[in-house]
Protein backbone atom coordinates (compact mmCIF):
# COMPACT_ATOMS: atom_id res chain seq x y z
CA UNK A 1 0.00 0.00 0.00
CA UNK A 2 1.43 3.37 -0.97
CA UNK A 3 1.49 6.31 1.44
CA UNK A 4 -1.09 8.09 -0.71
CA UNK A 5 -3.67 5.32 -0.60
CA UNK A 6 -6.45 5.58 1.96
CA UNK A 7 -6.37 2.96 4.69
CA UNK A 8 -9.55 0.84 4.59
CA UNK A 9 -12.08 1.66 7.27
CA UNK A 10 -11.47 -0.24 10.49
CA UNK A 11 -7.85 -1.00 9.57
CA UNK A 12 -6.23 2.17 10.97
CA UNK A 13 -3.69 2.20 13.79
CA UNK A 14 -4.94 1.33 17.23
CA UNK A 15 -5.70 4.20 19.58
CA UNK A 16 -2.48 5.35 21.19
CA UNK A 17 -0.28 3.51 18.70
CA UNK A 18 2.83 5.38 17.54
CA UNK A 19 2.33 6.73 14.00
CA UNK A 20 4.80 5.50 11.41
CA UNK A 21 8.16 7.34 11.51
CA UNK A 22 8.78 9.72 8.64
CA UNK A 23 12.11 11.48 8.18
CA UNK A 24 11.64 15.14 7.35
CA UNK A 25 13.52 16.04 4.17
CA UNK A 26 16.64 18.12 4.80
CA UNK A 27 16.66 21.46 3.01
CA UNK A 28 19.03 21.66 0.08
CA UNK A 29 21.59 24.42 0.59
CA UNK A 30 23.54 25.58 -2.46
CA UNK A 31 27.22 26.06 -1.78
CA UNK A 32 28.60 27.60 -4.96
CA UNK A 33 31.73 29.67 -4.49
CA UNK A 34 35.47 29.86 -4.05
CA UNK A 35 37.66 29.38 -1.01
CA UNK A 36 41.17 30.78 -1.33
CA UNK A 37 43.35 28.39 0.66
CA UNK A 38 46.88 29.15 1.80
CA UNK A 39 48.25 25.65 1.22
CA UNK A 40 51.11 24.65 3.51
CA UNK A 41 54.05 22.57 2.35
CA UNK A 42 53.25 18.87 2.70
CA UNK A 43 49.74 18.04 1.49
CA UNK A 44 48.98 17.72 -2.20
CA UNK A 45 46.46 19.96 -3.93
CA UNK A 46 44.19 16.90 -4.14
CA UNK A 47 44.49 16.46 -0.37
CA UNK A 48 43.17 19.99 0.15
CA UNK A 49 40.26 19.37 -2.23
CA UNK A 50 39.44 16.13 -0.38
CA UNK A 51 39.37 17.97 2.97
CA UNK A 52 36.96 20.58 1.62
CA UNK A 53 34.75 17.95 -0.02
CA UNK A 54 34.57 15.87 3.16
CA UNK A 55 33.80 18.77 5.50
CA UNK A 56 31.21 20.43 3.24
CA UNK A 57 29.62 17.29 1.74
CA UNK A 58 29.75 19.10 -1.60
CA UNK A 59 30.31 16.57 -4.36
CA UNK A 60 31.79 18.87 -6.97
CA UNK A 61 35.00 20.43 -5.68
CA UNK A 62 38.08 21.33 -7.71
CA UNK A 63 41.14 23.58 -7.58
CA UNK A 64 42.52 26.25 -9.83
CA UNK A 65 46.06 25.04 -10.50
CA UNK A 66 48.16 22.28 -8.94
CA UNK A 67 50.86 23.06 -6.39
CA UNK A 68 53.55 20.45 -5.77
CA UNK A 69 53.44 18.91 -2.27
CA UNK A 70 56.58 20.75 -1.10
CA UNK A 71 55.20 24.07 -2.40
CA UNK A 72 52.96 26.42 -0.43
CA UNK A 73 50.75 29.38 -1.18
CA UNK A 74 47.59 30.35 -3.02
CA UNK A 75 45.29 27.47 -3.98
CA UNK A 76 41.81 28.58 -5.11
CA UNK A 77 39.27 25.82 -4.37
CA UNK A 78 36.00 25.90 -6.33
CA UNK A 79 32.80 24.44 -4.88
CA UNK A 80 29.55 23.36 -6.51
CA UNK A 81 28.52 25.35 -9.55
CA UNK A 82 31.68 27.45 -9.26
CA UNK A 83 33.64 24.50 -10.65
CA UNK A 84 32.15 25.43 -14.01
CA UNK A 85 34.03 28.75 -13.77
CA UNK A 86 37.49 27.20 -13.48
CA UNK A 87 38.07 27.32 -17.22
CA UNK A 88 37.84 31.12 -17.18
CA UNK A 89 40.82 31.18 -14.79
CA UNK A 90 43.04 28.80 -16.78
CA UNK A 91 44.93 31.67 -18.45
CA UNK A 92 45.36 33.68 -15.24
CA UNK A 93 48.84 34.96 -14.54
CA UNK A 94 50.67 33.47 -11.57
CA UNK A 95 53.18 34.95 -9.15
CA UNK A 96 55.75 33.03 -7.09
CA UNK A 97 58.56 33.48 -4.62
CA UNK A 98 61.14 30.82 -5.35
CA UNK A 99 64.41 29.74 -3.76
CA UNK A 100 66.85 28.41 -6.35
CA UNK A 101 69.79 26.45 -4.99
CA UNK A 102 72.94 26.43 -7.11
CA UNK A 103 75.82 23.95 -7.18
CA UNK A 104 73.86 20.75 -7.85
CA UNK A 105 71.32 19.30 -10.27
CA UNK A 106 68.23 17.30 -9.32
CA UNK A 107 66.51 14.44 -11.13
CA UNK A 108 63.16 16.15 -10.46
CA UNK A 109 64.50 19.72 -10.78
CA UNK A 110 63.55 20.33 -7.15
CA UNK A 111 64.73 19.40 -3.68
CA UNK A 112 62.81 16.10 -3.66
CA UNK A 113 64.93 14.53 -6.38
CA UNK A 114 68.32 12.79 -6.35
CA UNK A 115 71.00 15.48 -6.27
CA UNK A 116 74.24 15.47 -8.28
CA UNK A 117 76.82 17.92 -7.03
CA UNK A 118 78.67 20.03 -9.55
CA UNK A 119 82.44 20.59 -9.52
CA UNK A 120 82.13 23.78 -11.58
CA UNK A 121 83.00 27.17 -10.06
CA UNK A 122 80.07 28.79 -8.26
CA UNK A 123 78.77 32.17 -9.43
CA UNK A 124 78.45 35.36 -7.42
CA UNK A 125 75.31 37.45 -7.18
CA UNK A 126 76.30 39.67 -10.10
CA UNK A 127 76.67 36.65 -12.39
CA UNK A 128 73.28 35.32 -11.31
CA UNK A 129 71.55 38.64 -11.91
CA UNK A 130 73.16 38.88 -15.33
CA UNK A 131 72.09 35.33 -16.28
CA UNK A 132 68.49 35.97 -15.24
CA UNK A 133 68.14 38.48 -18.05
CA UNK A 134 67.77 35.63 -20.56
CA UNK A 135 64.71 34.36 -18.70
CA UNK A 136 62.59 37.52 -18.96
CA UNK A 137 59.97 38.06 -21.64
CA UNK A 138 58.83 35.39 -24.08
CA UNK A 139 60.97 32.28 -23.61
CA UNK A 140 60.98 28.64 -24.69
CA UNK A 141 60.86 26.14 -21.84
CA UNK A 142 61.02 22.33 -21.72
CA UNK A 143 58.78 20.98 -18.93
CA UNK A 144 60.49 18.90 -16.22
CA UNK A 145 60.71 15.14 -16.76
CA UNK A 146 58.73 14.75 -13.54
CA UNK A 147 55.70 16.73 -14.69
CA UNK A 148 52.07 15.94 -15.49
CA UNK A 149 52.49 16.63 -19.22
CA UNK A 150 51.07 13.85 -21.40
CA UNK A 151 53.57 11.93 -23.53
CA UNK A 152 52.10 9.22 -25.74
CA UNK A 153 49.04 8.89 -23.52
CA UNK A 154 51.00 8.71 -20.28
CA UNK A 155 52.13 11.32 -17.77
CA UNK A 156 55.77 12.32 -18.08
CA UNK A 157 56.41 11.59 -14.41
CA UNK A 158 55.17 8.01 -14.89
CA UNK A 159 57.77 7.44 -17.58
CA UNK A 160 60.48 9.14 -15.55
CA UNK A 161 59.73 7.10 -12.44
CA UNK A 162 60.00 3.96 -14.55
CA UNK A 163 63.50 4.92 -15.61
CA UNK A 164 62.55 6.32 -19.00
CA UNK A 165 63.37 9.70 -20.50
CA UNK A 166 60.18 11.47 -21.63
CA UNK A 167 60.45 13.27 -24.96
CA UNK A 168 58.99 16.63 -24.03
CA UNK A 169 58.29 19.40 -26.52
CA UNK A 170 59.43 22.94 -25.64
CA UNK A 171 56.63 25.40 -24.96
CA UNK A 172 56.42 29.16 -25.11
CA UNK A 173 55.77 30.98 -21.84
CA UNK A 174 56.05 34.60 -20.77
CA UNK A 175 58.01 35.82 -17.76
CA UNK A 176 56.60 39.26 -17.00
CA UNK A 177 58.80 39.93 -13.97
CA UNK A 178 61.85 38.16 -12.56
CA UNK A 179 63.86 39.87 -9.84
CA UNK A 180 66.33 38.88 -7.14
CA UNK A 181 65.01 39.31 -3.64
CA UNK A 182 67.79 37.70 -1.61
CA UNK A 183 71.22 36.14 -2.05
CA UNK A 184 72.16 33.55 0.59
CA UNK A 185 75.75 32.25 0.82
CA UNK A 186 75.60 30.75 4.30
CA UNK A 187 76.37 27.41 2.63
CA UNK A 188 79.27 28.41 0.36
CA UNK A 189 78.99 25.14 -1.57
CA UNK A 190 75.32 25.73 -2.37
CA UNK A 191 74.47 29.41 -2.62
CA UNK A 192 70.74 30.16 -2.91
CA UNK A 193 69.01 32.97 -4.73
CA UNK A 194 65.45 33.97 -3.85
CA UNK A 195 63.53 35.39 -6.80
CA UNK A 196 60.10 36.89 -7.32
CA UNK A 197 58.43 35.71 -10.53
CA UNK A 198 55.29 36.86 -12.33
CA UNK A 199 54.53 34.67 -15.30
CA UNK A 200 51.97 33.28 -17.69
CA UNK A 201 49.94 30.20 -16.89
CA UNK A 202 51.76 26.96 -17.63
CA UNK A 203 55.19 28.20 -16.55
CA UNK A 204 57.33 25.69 -14.66
CA UNK A 205 59.42 27.43 -11.99
CA UNK A 206 61.37 24.19 -11.59
CA UNK A 207 62.43 24.53 -15.22
CA UNK A 208 63.66 28.08 -14.59
CA UNK A 209 65.78 26.79 -11.69
CA UNK A 210 67.15 23.94 -13.83
CA UNK A 211 67.90 26.16 -16.82
CA UNK A 212 69.45 28.93 -14.73
CA UNK A 213 71.83 26.39 -13.21
CA UNK A 214 72.68 25.10 -16.68
CA UNK A 215 73.30 28.63 -17.98
CA UNK A 216 75.67 29.28 -15.06
CA UNK A 217 77.37 25.92 -15.62
CA UNK A 218 77.01 24.82 -12.00
CA UNK A 219 73.59 23.18 -11.90
CA UNK A 220 70.53 24.40 -10.04
CA UNK A 221 67.28 23.17 -8.56
CA UNK A 222 64.20 24.53 -6.84
CA UNK A 223 64.63 24.52 -3.08
CA UNK A 224 61.37 26.14 -2.03
CA UNK A 225 58.33 27.65 -3.70
CA UNK A 226 55.44 29.83 -2.58
CA UNK A 227 52.68 30.90 -4.95
CA UNK A 228 51.89 34.47 -3.98
CA UNK A 229 49.11 35.04 -6.50
CA UNK A 230 46.89 33.11 -8.89
CA UNK A 231 45.04 35.57 -11.09
CA UNK A 232 42.92 37.77 -8.80
CA UNK A 233 43.60 35.63 -5.74
CA UNK A 234 46.39 36.87 -3.46
CA UNK A 235 48.31 35.20 -0.66
CA UNK A 236 47.42 37.97 1.79
CA UNK A 237 43.74 37.15 1.26
CA UNK A 238 44.15 33.37 1.55
CA UNK A 239 43.01 31.40 4.60
CA UNK A 240 45.45 28.98 6.24
CA UNK A 241 44.39 25.37 5.84
CA UNK A 242 43.74 25.00 9.57
CA UNK A 243 41.42 28.03 9.49
CA UNK A 244 39.56 26.49 6.56
CA UNK A 245 39.19 23.23 8.49
CA UNK A 246 37.84 25.05 11.52
CA UNK A 247 35.33 27.16 9.56
CA UNK A 248 34.04 24.16 7.63
CA UNK A 249 33.86 21.88 10.68
CA UNK A 250 31.78 24.47 12.56
CA UNK A 251 29.43 25.24 9.67
CA UNK A 252 30.85 28.71 9.03
CA UNK A 253 31.80 28.22 5.40
CA UNK A 254 29.96 31.39 4.39
CA UNK A 255 32.57 33.42 6.27
CA UNK A 256 35.29 32.36 3.82
CA UNK A 257 33.30 31.62 0.65
CA UNK A 258 33.73 34.06 -2.24
CA UNK A 259 31.13 34.42 -5.03
CA UNK A 260 31.52 32.01 -7.93
CA UNK A 261 32.33 34.82 -10.37
CA UNK A 262 35.05 36.43 -8.26
CA UNK A 263 37.85 37.74 -10.47
CA UNK A 264 35.84 37.60 -13.69
CA UNK A 265 35.52 41.36 -14.09
CA UNK A 266 36.47 41.09 -17.77
CA UNK A 267 32.96 39.75 -18.40
CA UNK A 268 30.20 42.36 -17.83
CA UNK A 269 27.10 41.53 -15.82
CA UNK A 270 23.57 41.31 -17.20
CA UNK A 271 20.46 41.17 -15.02
CA UNK A 272 17.49 39.86 -17.06
CA UNK A 273 13.90 40.12 -15.87
CA UNK A 274 12.34 37.19 -14.06
CA UNK A 275 10.71 35.65 -17.14
CA UNK A 276 13.82 35.92 -19.30
CA UNK A 277 16.03 34.61 -16.51
CA UNK A 278 13.86 31.55 -15.95
CA UNK A 279 13.86 30.77 -19.67
CA UNK A 280 17.63 31.23 -19.92
CA UNK A 281 18.28 28.89 -17.00
CA UNK A 282 16.14 26.29 -18.72
CA UNK A 283 18.52 26.39 -21.65
CA UNK A 284 16.47 28.68 -23.88
CA UNK A 285 17.83 31.51 -26.00
CA UNK A 286 16.27 34.82 -24.96
CA UNK A 287 16.11 38.36 -26.27
CA UNK A 288 16.20 40.75 -23.35
CA UNK A 289 13.19 42.98 -22.96
CA UNK A 290 13.65 46.40 -21.47
CA UNK A 291 17.41 46.00 -21.01
CA UNK A 292 20.43 46.99 -23.03
CA UNK A 293 23.12 44.43 -23.61
CA UNK A 294 26.63 45.66 -22.74
CA UNK A 295 29.64 45.00 -24.92
CA UNK A 296 30.48 41.35 -24.13
CA UNK A 297 33.76 40.15 -22.67
CA UNK A 298 36.23 37.57 -24.04
CA UNK A 299 34.57 34.96 -26.21
CA UNK A 300 31.49 37.16 -26.59
CA UNK A 301 30.30 36.18 -23.10
CA UNK A 302 28.57 37.97 -20.24
CA UNK A 303 27.81 37.01 -16.66
CA UNK A 304 24.10 36.56 -15.95
CA UNK A 305 23.01 37.50 -12.43
CA UNK A 306 19.78 36.94 -10.53
CA UNK A 307 17.82 39.67 -8.66
CA UNK A 308 20.16 39.26 -5.67
CA UNK A 309 23.18 39.95 -7.87
CA UNK A 310 24.40 36.34 -7.71
CA UNK A 311 25.97 34.98 -10.88
CA UNK A 312 23.88 32.04 -12.10
CA UNK A 313 25.08 31.61 -15.68
CA UNK A 314 27.49 32.58 -18.42
CA UNK A 315 25.83 33.44 -21.71
CA UNK A 316 27.00 34.24 -25.22
CA UNK A 317 25.72 37.40 -26.89
CA UNK A 318 24.69 36.99 -30.51
CA UNK A 319 22.48 39.36 -32.52
CA UNK A 320 20.93 40.84 -29.42
CA UNK A 321 20.13 37.48 -27.89
CA UNK A 322 21.56 35.59 -24.91
CA UNK A 323 22.60 31.99 -25.53
CA UNK A 324 23.26 30.06 -22.28
CA UNK A 325 26.78 28.63 -22.16
CA UNK A 326 27.06 27.52 -18.53
CA UNK A 327 24.27 27.43 -15.98
CA UNK A 328 25.34 27.48 -12.34
CA UNK A 329 22.02 27.56 -10.52
CA UNK A 330 18.52 28.97 -10.41
CA UNK A 331 17.14 32.07 -8.68
CA UNK A 332 16.12 31.62 -5.07
CA UNK A 333 18.20 28.49 -4.41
Amino acid sequence: MSETEERPEGRGPRDGARPPFRREPRPIVRMDGIIVVGKPAGPTSHDVVAIVRRLTSVRRVGHGGTLDPFASGVLPVFLGGATRMVEYHLSDEKAYRAVIVLGAASTTDDRDGELTRSEAPLPDRAAVEDALGAFRGRISQVPPDHSAVHVGGRRAYELARGGGKPELTPREVTIHELSVRDWDVRDPERPAVTVDVRCSAGTYIRAIARDLGAALGCGGYLGALTRTASGPFRLEDAYPLETVRERLATGRVREILLPADTGLDAWPRVAPGAEDLTALLRGQVVRLRGANLPEPGPGGLVRVVDPAGICVAMARVDAGRLHPEKVLGVPGE
